[in-house]
């Protein structure tokens, strides 16, 4: 959205998983732009108070975009210290609570970002457009303004008293030049999460740009963007020095919503993998292991029984505590990767002035990166569990070849 507006991308945190309620688009059950605006930034303040901000280009590397000028991309605190003029060296303290004049002045910026008071004469727009309302297109002029072939359907409408009407909209005629959007300096969306859905994507359908070759350059670059180095480097690491051998990942989400009902579907496609690999290769078959089913309660499933089975199989897993997590956790807070590009006036003393206060005092949670990186290692097979978006993950991972890519590894 950035590249084809023309503007510059402000780079959020990575937040704690559902401190911001962003709801369910199928079923209509959606918090307002405005909403989510403003607990993103109340979330966003906290995490800076408490010292546990990462940005997500500490973990994800967007250089190759910055280095060839696809998209620019500054990180949303040298953002907050300029455009509210704030010195978030004091956010970033513990004086902040004692501060009142500091938290007062915070609020009313996250009020003002967040489109409370509405939009604001060539300084703010807020778009209050969401996917129930919208699905944004480019360069597709065929259907702009017509509906969309997802609608909430009849008995939705009657159980949840819903109104809305979904549209495909331009976003390059809809916010673009000459539009009100435009003369605003700040473009202020709410989420831009999207998903394919019975047919449709439920917010951004923009898969190709014919008539513009940057903005196609940019879709197929951001068709997969690796982890930064430090992530990949100790993945790498671990694949060749602890498992020493060719092995297969087995990626088993057995907790968490729906998948707690599957198990034994979950198992079976394992077994099934197994079963075929026994007969093909030598034993034991070495397997790492990813999964959020705590190893004290294996016993009595079908990875207790591959536990006990030393024979035939030979388990691998990483666990927060592990020198390499522990390591790689280190080296992340050092690089601090998101603190090194910005593209506004004034931007360099900003920076620097937060990487000297503003450094974090807990160290950035990399387990489940780091695993990911392994499943993309393994060389004989992965196995993930259907329907889990980080088995989705580390399959895209594996088909653009993330192992095998040529970041140096520290052996």
């Amino acid at each position: 959205m950035a590249g084809i507006l023309n503007r510059t991308l402000i780079v959020p945190p990575i937040l704690d998983h559902h401190a911001v309620a962003l709801g369910s688009c199928p079923k209509f059950r959606v918090q307002s732009p405005k909403e989510i605006r403003l607990s993103v930034w109340d979330h966003v303040i906290e995490l800076i108070r408490s010292g546990r901000y990462v940005s997500m280009a500490d973990v994800i590397d967007i250089s190759s975009l910055l280095s060839s000028s696809l998209v620019r991309a500054i990180d949303f605190r040298v953002f907050v210290s300029l455009w509210c003029g704030l010195d978030m060296t004091v956010a970033c303290s513990n004086e902040l609570d004692s501060n009142q004049s500091m938290v007062d002045s915070l609020k009313q910026c996250g009020s003002l970002l967040s489109g409370l008071d509405g939009n604001i004469d060539r300084c703010l727009f807020a778009v209050d457009e969401d996917c129930r309302t919208t699905v944004w297109m480019y360069q597709n002029d065929d259907v702009d303004g017509a509906l969309d072939s997802f609608q909430p359907d009849e008995q939705l409408k009657k159980k949840k008293k819903i109104s809305f009407v979904r549209r495909r909209k331009d976003v390059y005629k809809t916010l673009g030049p000459g539009s009100e959007a435009d003369t605003a300096t700040v473009l202020a969306f709410g989420s831009l999460f999207t998903a394919p859905y019975k047919g449709s994507e439920l917010y951004i359908d923009i898969k190709k740009a014919p008539g513009d070759p940057r903005i196609k350059s940019l879709l197929e670059k951001i068709e997969f963007l690796p982890f930064v180095p430090e992530i990949i480097n100790s993945g790498k690491q671990f694949s060749v020095q602890t498992i020493k051998a060719p092995f297969l990942c087995a990626q088993l989400r057995l907790l968490d919503g729906q998948f707690k009902n599957h198990w034994k579907a979950t198992f079976s496609s394992l077994k099934q993998k197994l079963d075929s690999l026994r007969q093909a290769s030598s034993l034991p078959i070495h397997i790492f292991v990813m999964t959020d089913l705590p190893q004290g309660n294996w016993t009595g499933t079908y990875l207790g029984d591959l536990a006990k089975d030393s024979t035939n199989f030979k388990l691998y897993f990483l666990r927060e505590e592990d020198l390499l997590v522990k390591e790689t956790e280190k080296k992340l807070a050092l690089a601090g990767h998101g603190l090194r590009f910005g593209s506004l006036p004034g931007s360099k003393d900003a920076v620097a002035n937060l990487e000297k206060h503003c450094a974090p005092n807990k160290l950035p949670d990399v387990l489940l990166f780091l695993e990911e990186i392994v499943c993309s290692c393994a060389s004989i097979g992965f196995v993930g569990t259907a329907g889990s978006t980080i088995a989705e993950t580390i399959e895209v991972m594996r088909k653009f070849g993330s192992c095998s890519s040529h970041t140096q590894t520290a052996l």
